[in-house]
């Protein structure tokens, strides 16, 4: 008796987990989240695409982690620091690891170390426009 109280449990906490899940990745496509790979430290050999929805936020480009119990976003981006250095498609494997017909973008952000975002046609239109575009008065430099 005591075994099947501890599995009922167990389940009850994995669908808790499932369900938080669930709402979490709903909500951030309801609020204009779009499908994007990113992977920091691209320079080293062993460094992997993380899955996430990422949403803009004003001046700022939110990523969240697809398997991540944060309620904020997992890494935060400023518009106005972040820069395109390199544009190229998938190579081999990576072709499995990002969304489907992806652009692999280098962006250096004004502060630390470089990045890669992998996303869709739709998205990297989106991610461009909104790079490029800025409030009256400030300057910004052409991401494409």
């Amino acid at each position: 008796m005591e075994a099947a109280i501890i599995v009922s449990a167990l389940l009850l906490v994995l669908l808790a987990v499932a369900l938080w899940y669930g709402l979490r990745w709903f909500g951030m496509r309801r609020r204009g989240g779009v499908s994007v790979a990113l992977r920091w430290d691209p320079d080293r050999e062993r460094s992997g695409w993380h899955l996430g929805i990422a949403r803009y936020h004003g001046e700022e480009f939110l990523w969240y982690r697809v398997w991540s119990l944060r309620t904020g976003p997992d890494r935060t981006f400023a518009r106005e620091g972040l820069e395109i250095a390199d544009r190229r498609d998938p190579v081999g494997t990576e072709s499995y690891a990002v969304p489907s017909g992806s652009t692999v973008l280098r962006c250096q952000p004004a502060q630390g170390e470089p990045i890669e975002v992998a996303m869709g046609p739709d998205a990297l239109t989106g991610f461009l426009s909104w790079l490029e575009s800025a409030p009256p008065g400030r300057r910004m430099r052409r991401a494409s």
